[in-house]
Protein backbone atom coordinates (compact mmCIF):
# COMPACT_ATOMS: atom_id res chain seq x y z
CA UNK A 1 0.00 0.00 0.00
CA UNK A 2 1.35 3.45 -0.88
CA UNK A 3 1.83 5.67 2.13
CA UNK A 4 0.55 9.23 1.93
CA UNK A 5 2.88 11.78 3.54
CA UNK A 6 0.45 14.63 2.86
CA UNK A 7 -2.32 12.86 4.77
CA UNK A 8 -0.02 12.05 7.68
CA UNK A 9 0.92 15.74 7.93
CA UNK A 10 -2.76 16.70 7.66
CA UNK A 11 -3.67 14.33 10.49
CA UNK A 12 -0.87 15.76 12.65
CA UNK A 13 -2.26 19.23 11.90
CA UNK A 14 -5.72 18.05 12.99
CA UNK A 15 -4.25 16.75 16.26
CA UNK A 16 -2.61 20.14 16.77
CA UNK A 17 -5.86 22.02 16.14
CA UNK A 18 -7.85 19.67 18.41
CA UNK A 19 -5.48 20.38 21.27
CA UNK A 20 -5.34 24.12 20.54
CA UNK A 21 -9.14 24.34 20.84
CA UNK A 22 -9.51 21.85 23.70
CA UNK A 23 -7.05 23.00 26.35
CA UNK A 24 -7.46 26.78 26.36
CA UNK A 25 -10.13 26.72 29.10
CA UNK A 26 -7.69 26.47 32.01
CA UNK A 27 -5.83 29.73 31.31
CA UNK A 28 -8.98 31.76 30.65
CA UNK A 29 -11.08 30.50 33.59
CA UNK A 30 -10.10 33.40 35.92
CA UNK A 31 -11.12 35.85 33.17
CA UNK A 32 -14.43 34.02 32.67
CA UNK A 33 -15.15 34.19 36.41
CA UNK A 34 -14.36 37.90 36.46
CA UNK A 35 -16.34 38.73 33.30
CA UNK A 36 -19.49 36.76 34.18
CA UNK A 37 -19.23 36.97 38.02
CA UNK A 38 -19.45 33.19 38.43
CA UNK A 39 -19.09 30.87 41.39
CA UNK A 40 -16.59 28.04 41.07
CA UNK A 41 -19.44 25.55 40.53
CA UNK A 42 -20.98 27.56 37.69
CA UNK A 43 -17.51 27.97 36.20
CA UNK A 44 -16.97 24.21 36.32
CA UNK A 45 -20.04 23.70 34.14
CA UNK A 46 -17.99 25.14 31.24
CA UNK A 47 -15.52 22.22 31.02
CA UNK A 48 -18.47 20.00 31.93
CA UNK A 49 -20.32 21.13 28.78
CA UNK A 50 -17.25 20.41 26.65
CA UNK A 51 -16.27 17.03 28.05
CA UNK A 52 -19.76 15.64 28.49
CA UNK A 53 -20.17 16.10 24.73
CA UNK A 54 -16.74 14.55 24.20
CA UNK A 55 -17.67 11.51 26.24
CA UNK A 56 -21.20 11.01 24.97
CA UNK A 57 -20.20 11.26 21.29
CA UNK A 58 -17.29 8.80 21.29
CA UNK A 59 -19.28 5.64 20.55
CA UNK A 60 -21.85 7.29 18.20
CA UNK A 61 -18.98 8.94 16.30
CA UNK A 62 -17.43 5.55 15.63
CA UNK A 63 -20.73 4.34 14.23
CA UNK A 64 -21.02 7.46 12.06
CA UNK A 65 -17.50 6.88 10.70
CA UNK A 66 -18.37 3.30 9.73
CA UNK A 67 -21.56 4.44 7.98
CA UNK A 68 -20.54 7.74 6.35
CA UNK A 69 -16.70 7.43 6.36
CA UNK A 70 -14.04 9.69 7.78
CA UNK A 71 -14.23 12.72 5.49
CA UNK A 72 -17.94 13.38 6.02
CA UNK A 73 -17.57 13.05 9.79
CA UNK A 74 -14.52 15.35 9.84
CA UNK A 75 -16.27 18.03 7.77
CA UNK A 76 -19.29 17.86 10.07
CA UNK A 77 -16.99 18.17 13.07
CA UNK A 78 -15.45 21.39 11.77
CA UNK A 79 -18.88 22.83 10.99
CA UNK A 80 -19.85 22.20 14.62
CA UNK A 81 -16.57 23.68 15.92
CA UNK A 82 -16.96 26.75 13.69
CA UNK A 83 -20.58 27.26 14.74
CA UNK A 84 -19.77 26.88 18.42
CA UNK A 85 -16.82 29.28 18.25
CA UNK A 86 -18.61 31.91 16.18
CA UNK A 87 -21.79 32.12 18.25
CA UNK A 88 -19.77 32.73 21.40
CA UNK A 89 -17.50 35.27 19.69
CA UNK A 90 -20.63 37.17 18.55
CA UNK A 91 -22.68 36.73 21.74
CA UNK A 92 -20.25 36.33 24.67
CA UNK A 93 -22.34 35.43 27.70
CA UNK A 94 -22.42 32.48 30.09
CA UNK A 95 -25.37 30.62 28.57
CA UNK A 96 -23.92 30.93 25.09
CA UNK A 97 -20.58 29.68 26.39
CA UNK A 98 -22.24 26.45 27.57
CA UNK A 99 -23.83 25.88 24.15
CA UNK A 100 -20.61 26.83 22.36
CA UNK A 101 -18.44 24.44 24.35
CA UNK A 102 -20.90 21.57 23.88
CA UNK A 103 -20.80 22.07 20.10
CA UNK A 104 -17.00 22.35 20.03
CA UNK A 105 -16.67 19.28 22.28
CA UNK A 106 -18.93 17.28 19.98
CA UNK A 107 -16.82 18.28 17.00
CA UNK A 108 -13.56 17.37 18.72
CA UNK A 109 -14.92 13.95 19.73
CA UNK A 110 -15.90 13.23 16.13
CA UNK A 111 -12.44 14.24 14.91
CA UNK A 112 -10.57 12.10 17.43
CA UNK A 113 -12.55 9.00 16.49
CA UNK A 114 -12.14 9.61 12.75
CA UNK A 115 -8.43 10.39 12.53
CA UNK A 116 -6.89 7.52 14.51
CA UNK A 117 -7.75 4.74 12.02
CA UNK A 118 -6.97 7.15 9.18
CA UNK A 119 -3.48 7.68 10.59
CA UNK A 120 -2.84 3.94 10.54
CA UNK A 121 -3.77 3.69 6.86
CA UNK A 122 -2.06 6.90 5.71
CA UNK A 123 1.19 6.28 7.58
CA UNK A 124 1.24 2.49 7.40
CA UNK A 125 0.35 -0.09 10.01
CA UNK A 126 4.02 -0.75 10.67
CA UNK A 127 4.54 2.93 11.60
CA UNK A 128 1.31 3.37 13.55
CA UNK A 129 2.83 3.13 17.05
CA UNK A 130 5.52 5.69 16.20
CA UNK A 131 3.07 8.02 14.48
CA UNK A 132 0.63 7.77 17.39
CA UNK A 133 3.29 8.87 19.85
CA UNK A 134 4.38 11.65 17.51
CA UNK A 135 0.75 12.77 17.26
CA UNK A 136 0.55 12.84 21.05
CA UNK A 137 3.65 15.03 21.17
CA UNK A 138 2.12 17.40 18.61
CA UNK A 139 -1.09 17.43 20.65
CA UNK A 140 0.91 18.44 23.72
CA UNK A 141 2.83 21.15 21.89
CA UNK A 142 -0.43 22.85 20.88
CA UNK A 143 -1.56 22.83 24.52
CA UNK A 144 1.71 24.57 25.36
CA UNK A 145 1.31 27.16 22.60
CA UNK A 146 -2.37 28.13 23.06
CA UNK A 147 -1.91 29.80 26.48
CA UNK A 148 0.99 31.81 25.01
CA UNK A 149 -1.26 32.97 22.16
CA UNK A 150 -3.91 33.93 24.71
CA UNK A 151 -1.42 36.00 26.72
CA UNK A 152 -0.22 37.80 23.59
CA UNK A 153 -3.75 38.48 22.35
CA UNK A 154 -4.87 39.91 25.69
CA UNK A 155 -1.79 42.15 25.91
CA UNK A 156 -2.22 43.63 22.42
CA UNK A 157 -5.99 44.02 22.67
CA UNK A 158 -5.75 45.79 26.02
CA UNK A 159 -3.29 48.21 24.42
CA UNK A 160 -5.69 48.76 21.52
CA UNK A 161 -8.64 49.36 23.84
CA UNK A 162 -6.53 51.85 25.80
CA UNK A 163 -5.90 53.83 22.60
CA UNK A 164 -2.25 52.80 22.30
CA UNK A 165 -0.58 51.64 19.11
CA UNK A 166 -1.32 47.97 18.51
CA UNK A 167 -1.13 45.69 15.46
CA UNK A 168 -4.58 44.42 16.48
CA UNK A 169 -6.31 47.81 16.58
CA UNK A 170 -8.91 46.87 13.94
CA UNK A 171 -9.47 43.41 15.39
CA UNK A 172 -10.06 44.99 18.82
CA UNK A 173 -13.34 46.45 17.52
CA UNK A 174 -14.77 42.91 17.41
CA UNK A 175 -13.89 42.18 21.03
CA UNK A 176 -15.69 43.70 24.06
CA UNK A 177 -13.55 45.88 26.29
CA UNK A 178 -12.38 44.07 29.46
CA UNK A 179 -13.24 40.76 27.77
CA UNK A 180 -10.16 40.47 25.57
CA UNK A 181 -10.04 36.71 26.17
CA UNK A 182 -13.08 36.34 23.87
CA UNK A 183 -10.66 36.98 20.98
CA UNK A 184 -9.59 33.34 21.24
CA UNK A 185 -12.99 32.27 19.95
CA UNK A 186 -12.62 34.48 16.88
CA UNK A 187 -9.32 32.69 16.28
CA UNK A 188 -11.02 29.31 16.76
CA UNK A 189 -13.69 30.29 14.21
CA UNK A 190 -11.08 31.13 11.60
CA UNK A 191 -9.06 27.99 12.33
CA UNK A 192 -12.16 25.77 12.08
CA UNK A 193 -13.25 27.17 8.71
CA UNK A 194 -9.70 26.89 7.33
CA UNK A 195 -9.51 23.26 8.44
CA UNK A 196 -12.91 22.60 6.85
CA UNK A 197 -11.60 23.90 3.52
CA UNK A 198 -8.36 21.89 3.79
CA UNK A 199 -10.20 18.64 4.55
CA UNK A 200 -12.78 19.34 1.82
CA UNK A 201 -10.00 19.69 -0.77
CA UNK A 202 -8.11 16.60 0.45
CA UNK A 203 -8.55 13.10 -0.93
CA UNK A 204 -8.85 10.61 1.91
CA UNK A 205 -8.34 6.86 1.46
CA UNK A 206 -11.00 4.31 2.36
CA UNK A 207 -10.18 2.79 5.73
CA UNK A 208 -10.77 -0.94 6.02
CA UNK A 209 -11.22 -1.82 9.69
CA UNK A 210 -10.62 -5.42 10.86
CA UNK A 211 -13.68 -7.08 12.40
CA UNK A 212 -12.14 -7.19 15.89
CA UNK A 213 -11.56 -3.42 15.80
CA UNK A 214 -14.99 -2.35 14.53
CA UNK A 215 -17.11 -0.27 16.85
CA UNK A 216 -19.90 -2.82 16.85
CA UNK A 217 -23.58 -2.54 17.68
CA UNK A 218 -25.10 -1.35 20.95
CA UNK A 219 -25.67 -4.95 22.02
CA UNK A 220 -21.91 -5.54 22.01
CA UNK A 221 -21.34 -2.49 24.20
CA UNK A 222 -24.00 -3.58 26.67
CA UNK A 223 -22.39 -7.01 26.91
CA UNK A 224 -18.98 -5.45 27.53
CA UNK A 225 -20.36 -3.26 30.32
CA UNK A 226 -21.22 -6.48 32.19
CA UNK A 227 -17.50 -7.33 32.22
CA UNK A 228 -15.80 -6.25 35.46
CA UNK A 229 -12.48 -5.56 33.69
CA UNK A 230 -14.19 -3.21 31.23
CA UNK A 231 -15.75 -1.22 34.08
CA UNK A 232 -12.47 -1.04 35.99
CA UNK A 233 -10.58 0.36 33.00
CA UNK A 234 -13.46 2.68 32.08
CA UNK A 235 -13.10 4.13 35.57
CA UNK A 236 -9.33 4.34 35.01
CA UNK A 237 -9.77 6.54 31.93
CA UNK A 238 -12.47 8.51 33.79
CA UNK A 239 -10.02 9.22 36.62
CA UNK A 240 -7.14 9.99 34.27
CA UNK A 241 -8.96 12.63 32.21
CA UNK A 242 -10.72 13.93 35.32
CA UNK A 243 -7.39 14.47 37.07
CA UNK A 244 -5.77 16.00 33.99
CA UNK A 245 -8.58 18.51 33.47
CA UNK A 246 -9.10 19.02 37.19
CA UNK A 247 -5.53 20.26 37.43
CA UNK A 248 -5.22 22.19 34.18
CA UNK A 249 -8.58 23.97 34.56
CA UNK A 250 -7.90 25.18 38.10
CA UNK A 251 -4.14 25.94 38.11
CA UNK A 252 -4.52 29.58 37.11
CA UNK A 253 -7.42 30.24 39.52
CA UNK A 254 -5.56 28.52 42.37
CA UNK A 255 -2.44 30.62 41.82
CA UNK A 256 -4.59 33.77 41.80
CA UNK A 257 -6.60 32.92 44.93
CA UNK A 258 -3.82 31.55 47.13
CA UNK A 259 -0.72 33.36 45.85
CA UNK A 260 -2.09 36.48 44.12
CA UNK A 261 -0.37 35.62 40.82
CA UNK A 262 -1.63 37.27 37.62
CA UNK A 263 -3.70 34.73 35.64
CA UNK A 264 -3.01 36.44 32.29
CA UNK A 265 0.75 36.06 32.62
CA UNK A 266 2.06 33.74 35.35
CA UNK A 267 -1.14 31.67 35.52
CA UNK A 268 -1.32 31.14 31.76
CA UNK A 269 2.41 30.44 31.60
CA UNK A 270 2.17 27.81 34.36
CA UNK A 271 -0.66 26.06 32.51
CA UNK A 272 1.43 26.17 29.33
CA UNK A 273 4.39 24.63 31.16
CA UNK A 274 2.09 21.95 32.61
CA UNK A 275 1.17 20.86 29.07
CA UNK A 276 4.72 21.32 27.85
CA UNK A 277 6.03 19.10 30.64
CA UNK A 278 3.45 16.47 29.71
CA UNK A 279 4.85 16.50 26.18
CA UNK A 280 8.43 16.03 27.39
CA UNK A 281 7.34 13.36 29.86
CA UNK A 282 5.81 11.43 26.98
CA UNK A 283 9.27 10.99 25.45
CA UNK A 284 10.69 9.69 28.74
CA UNK A 285 7.75 7.32 29.03
CA UNK A 286 8.55 5.81 25.63
CA UNK A 287 12.05 4.97 26.83
CA UNK A 288 10.93 3.60 30.20
CA UNK A 289 8.41 1.28 28.56
CA UNK A 290 11.34 -0.44 26.85
CA UNK A 291 13.00 -0.98 30.24
CA UNK A 292 10.26 -1.73 32.77
CA UNK A 293 6.89 -3.44 33.10
CA UNK A 294 4.20 -0.86 32.39
CA UNK A 295 2.44 -1.65 35.68
CA UNK A 296 5.53 -0.64 37.65
CA UNK A 297 5.63 2.63 35.70
CA UNK A 298 1.99 3.29 36.63
CA UNK A 299 2.81 2.79 40.31
CA UNK A 300 5.92 4.98 40.21
CA UNK A 301 4.58 7.81 38.07
CA UNK A 302 1.17 8.07 39.74
CA UNK A 303 2.92 8.19 43.13
CA UNK A 304 5.24 10.95 41.91
CA UNK A 305 2.23 12.80 40.48
CA UNK A 306 0.55 12.72 43.89
CA UNK A 307 3.73 13.93 45.57
CA UNK A 308 4.04 16.81 43.09
CA UNK A 309 0.40 17.75 43.64
CA UNK A 310 1.03 17.90 47.38
CA UNK A 311 3.93 20.32 46.87
CA UNK A 312 1.83 22.41 44.46
CA UNK A 313 -1.06 22.76 46.90
CA UNK A 314 0.86 23.28 50.13
CA UNK A 315 4.12 24.85 48.98
CA UNK A 316 4.96 28.51 48.49
CA UNK A 317 4.10 30.38 45.30
CA UNK A 318 7.60 29.70 43.96
CA UNK A 319 7.16 25.98 44.66
CA UNK A 320 3.64 25.86 43.19
CA UNK A 321 4.57 27.33 39.79
CA UNK A 322 7.16 24.56 39.39
CA UNK A 323 5.29 21.71 41.07
CA UNK A 324 2.25 21.91 38.78
CA UNK A 325 4.34 21.43 35.59
CA UNK A 326 6.40 18.71 37.31
CA UNK A 327 3.16 16.88 38.01
CA UNK A 328 2.34 17.11 34.31
CA UNK A 329 5.72 15.57 33.51
CA UNK A 330 5.06 12.52 35.67
CA UNK A 331 1.42 12.25 34.64
CA UNK A 332 1.99 12.27 30.89
CA UNK A 333 2.80 8.62 30.26
CA UNK A 334 -0.17 7.21 32.19
CA UNK A 335 -2.81 7.71 29.47
CA UNK A 336 -1.19 5.46 26.89
CA UNK A 337 -0.30 2.82 29.50
CA UNK A 338 -3.83 2.62 30.93
CA UNK A 339 -5.27 2.41 27.41
CA UNK A 340 -2.85 -0.30 26.30
CA UNK A 341 -3.28 -2.32 29.52
CA UNK A 342 -7.03 -2.17 28.96
CA UNK A 343 -6.97 -3.33 25.34
CA UNK A 344 -4.45 -6.06 26.18
CA UNK A 345 -6.80 -7.38 28.87
CA UNK A 346 -9.52 -8.47 26.41
CA UNK A 347 -9.23 -11.04 23.63
CA UNK A 348 -11.82 -9.47 21.30
CA UNK A 349 -14.18 -6.52 20.68
CA UNK A 350 -11.28 -4.06 20.85
CA UNK A 351 -13.11 -1.49 18.74
CA UNK A 352 -16.16 -1.46 20.99
CA UNK A 353 -13.94 -1.47 24.07
CA UNK A 354 -12.00 1.52 22.71
CA UNK A 355 -15.27 3.39 22.28
CA UNK A 356 -16.22 2.64 25.88
CA UNK A 357 -12.80 3.76 27.10
CA UNK A 358 -13.09 7.01 25.15
CA UNK A 359 -16.48 7.57 26.75
CA UNK A 360 -14.55 7.66 30.03
CA UNK A 361 -13.39 11.09 28.88
CA UNK A 362 -16.53 12.36 30.65
CA UNK A 363 -14.27 12.33 33.70
CA UNK A 364 -13.03 15.64 32.32
CA UNK A 365 -16.58 16.93 32.78
CA UNK A 366 -17.32 15.50 36.22
CA UNK A 367 -14.11 15.91 38.24
CA UNK A 368 -13.59 19.67 37.64
CA UNK A 369 -17.26 20.14 38.58
CA UNK A 370 -16.76 18.28 41.87
CA UNK A 371 -13.65 20.37 42.58
CA UNK A 372 -15.57 23.59 41.89
CA UNK A 373 -18.49 22.49 44.09
CA UNK A 374 -16.17 21.66 47.01
CA UNK A 375 -14.32 24.92 46.34
CA UNK A 376 -17.54 26.91 46.77
CA UNK A 377 -18.42 25.04 49.98
CA UNK A 378 -14.93 25.30 51.51
CA UNK A 379 -12.13 26.57 49.27
CA UNK A 380 -10.37 25.63 46.04
CA UNK A 381 -7.36 24.08 47.79
CA UNK A 382 -9.60 21.62 49.63
CA UNK A 383 -11.49 21.00 46.39
CA UNK A 384 -8.27 20.05 44.64
CA UNK A 385 -7.57 17.48 47.36
CA UNK A 386 -10.28 15.39 45.66
CA UNK A 387 -7.66 14.62 43.01
CA UNK A 388 -5.85 12.38 45.48
CA UNK A 389 -8.82 10.00 45.18
CA UNK A 390 -8.69 9.86 41.37
CA UNK A 391 -4.89 9.60 41.38
CA UNK A 392 -5.13 6.90 44.04
CA UNK A 393 -7.37 4.85 41.76
CA UNK A 394 -4.86 5.20 38.91
CA UNK A 395 -2.15 4.03 41.32
CA UNK A 396 -4.23 0.94 42.11
CA UNK A 397 -4.23 -0.09 38.42
CA UNK A 398 -0.54 -0.90 38.73
CA UNK A 399 -1.38 -3.50 41.39
CA UNK A 400 -4.50 -5.21 39.98
CA UNK A 401 -3.90 -5.06 36.21
CA UNK A 402 -3.35 -8.51 34.66
CA UNK A 403 -2.99 -7.98 30.89
CA UNK A 404 -3.06 -10.98 28.58
CA UNK A 405 -0.06 -9.44 26.80
CA UNK A 406 2.57 -7.50 28.76
CA UNK A 407 4.62 -4.72 27.19
CA UNK A 408 7.83 -5.92 25.56
CA UNK A 409 11.05 -4.67 27.17
CA UNK A 410 14.67 -5.07 26.14
CA UNK A 411 15.02 -7.70 28.85
CA UNK A 412 12.50 -10.10 27.32
CA UNK A 413 11.71 -11.15 23.78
Amino acid sequence: MNRNLYLVILIFLIFFVCSFLTNILGPIIPDIINSFHLSLTLTAFLPFSFFIAYGLMSIPSGMLVEKYHEKTVMLTAYVLAFTGSLIFALFPDYQMALISLFLIGTGMAMLQVAINPLLRVAGGEENFAFNSVLAQLIFGSASFISPQVYTGMVHHLKSAHAGLNSPLANFAKLVPQNMEWVSMYWIFSVVAILMFIIVLLSRLPRVEIPDEERIGIWKTHLELFKNRIVLLYFLGIFCYVGSEQGISNWISKFLLDFHGLDPQSIGARTVAYFWGAMTVGCILGMLLLKLFDSRKIVIAFSSLSMLSLGFALFGSSAVAVYAFPIMGFFYSVLWSIIFSLALNSLEKHHGSFSGILCTGIIGGAVVPLIIGWIGDLLNLKIGLLFLFLTLGYILSIGFWAKPLIANRTIYKS
